[in-house]
């Protein structure tokens, strides 16, 4: 899984090297400022006690310096990884739903809304992690611990060797083991996280309907029941991390005493005078600092390994309706013919479809009625490709659909759906969606088409003013000329439109039924409606049976 998280980070490898090397560069500083600075207060006290003099201004000077370079590089490598960690995740972010795309809505539909939720927020979220916890840790330590073993190794020999092993023990040794101790804890904590967020969700979303069901007890237990589970292996790692710090701690102190022994012959031989000492141990303590941030990387690394899998899954999974290898150029006629459709939501469930045939000319509208269950949405999600089919085939001017790409579906369909979406924004941003090049005269030009140009204007806002969430500051008069406004801005030949006038007073309904006649001029169309004024619109009515 990590191999393929540094996969996506391979496009900012630079950033991600420059932030290693700052932050190598800020280690480096600080123990050479605590190595020297300990150097430098011996030599002072021992020369003013008649000790051999010193030369004052050189090592005061390169404190001085270390001290402002380790602020300097912190600032930057602060800005430097905190900069790739947000294009990384960025990048992460725009992968992920270019593979969900396709996915949606039948490749989704196994999955609950609640832990859907949680994979595309808190596991994409987890990996914020990834560069800054643990690639920055290793990358840091790996090019920290040759360079202080060298120069501890240039003091005494074997104080560079015991340096070595004990920072690699204690940053790489200890932690490692406690991933092996750890696996089924760091791995079954993101699920019950995952299992806790979708309950919380269904909880929120359908409150009322559990609560008249009867099963609004039951459901509430089962959360507290997997938010109780993801709290004892929070406690359980919590744990088991305390006492990995402590047994780092204990290789370190062990390291220490090892390294000061290893120092006694070369100060019994005078070859290390009291400076030096005092140089050599603070370069030990100070050492501790290249492997300080390892054994929370280690823990980082199951989090991330486990968040890594839970969204590779949903990226890996294939697309109920594939990309075809050679797509077809989009059809100058725009007629459409269906053969035989036969479409399903779930395998050995009864079509909602069966061996359904239409035709219908190019420009011309087919309006299709029938009662709820009779499977009209149906046919509209077999056009625009989001179910796919069990049997028979839709051509477009004699190109099937199956055979053109997902981009030039889009560019043939323009869709008002029965509850269009609307985004908490602006009016402008939710009509630029539908045409994000379309300047302000194509705006009024299109809010015009949908006969709400007049209302938007007395808006104290006008495009600026915010719709609400899912467009609740508007009517549903409004909301639905709003979507009507956004399909004026696209320029797909196919036209199709679910419910369009669902729920609308009478004097509202002929203003948005005349603003799509507007819309369909020149446009082949389907309308789905069991409205009678809609069929206004019609030239040729097919009317569905209900399957039951």
């Amino acid at each position: 899984m990590l191999t393929r998280l540094l996969v996506l980070l391979l496009p900012e490898w630079r950033r991600a090297l420059a932030g290693v090397a700052l932050s190598a560069g800020v280690t480096l500083s600080n123990v050479a400022l605590l190595a020297l600075s300990g150097w430098f207060i011996a030599a002072m006290a021992l020369s003013g006690h008649g000790g051999p003099r010193i030369e004052y201004f050189a090592p005061a000077a390169a404190i001085r310096g270390l001290a402002i370079l380790r602020t300097l590089g912190r600032y930057g490598e602060r800005v430097q990884t905190h900069d790739t960690t947000l294009r990384l995740l960025a990048r992460l972010r725009v992968w992920l739903y270019q593979r969900l795309e396709p996915l949606a809505p039948a490749g989704l539909q196994r999955y609950r809304g609640g832990d859907l939720l949680n994979r595309l927020r808190a596991d994409v979220d987890s990996l914020e992690g990834f560069y800054l916890r643990v690639v920055l840790p290793v990358g840091v330590a790996v090019a920290v611990i040759p360079l202080l073993a060298l120069v501890a190794g240039r003091i005494a020999p074997a104080a560079g060797g015991i340096l070595c092993l004990g920072l690699i023990l204690a940053g790489f040794g200890v932690p490692a083991c406690l991933i092996w101790l750890n696996r089924h804890f760091g791995n079954a904590l993101p699920e019950r996280r995952g299992a806790y967020a979708a309950d919380l969700t269904d909880l929120t979303r359908g409150y009322a309907e559990w609560l008249v069901d009867g099963a609004l007890e039951r459901l509430a237990a089962r959360a507290e029941a997997n938010a109780l589970a993801a709290q004892v292996l929070e406690r359980r790692l919590a744990w088991w991390n305390a006492a990995g710090n402590a047994a780092a701690m204990l290789v370190l102190g062990t390291m220490l005493v090892a390294v000061l022994f290893a120092l006694a012959a070369p100060v019994a031989q005078r070859a290390l005078a009291g400076p030096g000492l005092a140089l050599a141990t603070l370069l030990v303590l100070g050492s501790f600092e290249a492997v300080a941030g390892l054994p929370a990387s280690f823990k980082a690394r199951t989090e991330v390994s486990a968040a890594a899998a839970r969204i590779f899954e949903l990226a890996d999974a294939e697309p109920p309706v594939p990309e075809p290898a050679r797509p077809a150029a989009l059809p100058c006629d725009t007629s459409l013919v269906a053969r035989g459709l036969t479409l399903g939501y779930a395998p050995g469930q009864p079509p909602a479809v069966a061996g359904l045939s239409f035709t219908v000319p190019h420009g011309t509208c087919l309006a299709i009625t029938g009662p709820s269950g009779a499977g009209k949405t149906s046919i509209l999600n077999a056009l625009e490709g989001f179910w796919p089919l069990r049997a028979g085939e839709v051509a477009v001017g004699g190109v099937p659909l199956a055979a053109l790409s997902f981009a030039s579906r889009r560019r043939l369909f323009t869709v008002v759906a029965q509850s269009p979406y609307l985004f908490n924004t602006t009016i402008r941003e939710n009509l630029l969606l539908a045409n994000p090049a379309a300047d302000e005269a194509a705006l009024w030009r299109a809010l015009e088409a949908a006969a709400l140009a007049d209302e938007v204007r007395a808006m104290p806002a006008g495009l600026e003013q915010l719709v609400g969430e899912q467009g609740a500051a508007l009517s549903g008069g409004q909301r639905r000329r709003l979507a009507l406004a956004g399909a004026f801005l696209q320029s797909g030949p196919i036209l199709l439109l679910d419910e369009p006038t669902e729920g609308l007073d009478h004097a509202t309904e002929q203003r948005v039924l005349a603003a799509l006649e507007r819309l369909r001029r020149g446009r082949t169309c389907i309308l789905i409606t069991h409205r009678p004024a809609a069929l206004r619109l019609a030239d040729d009515v097919l009317e569905l049976r209900s399957p039951l």
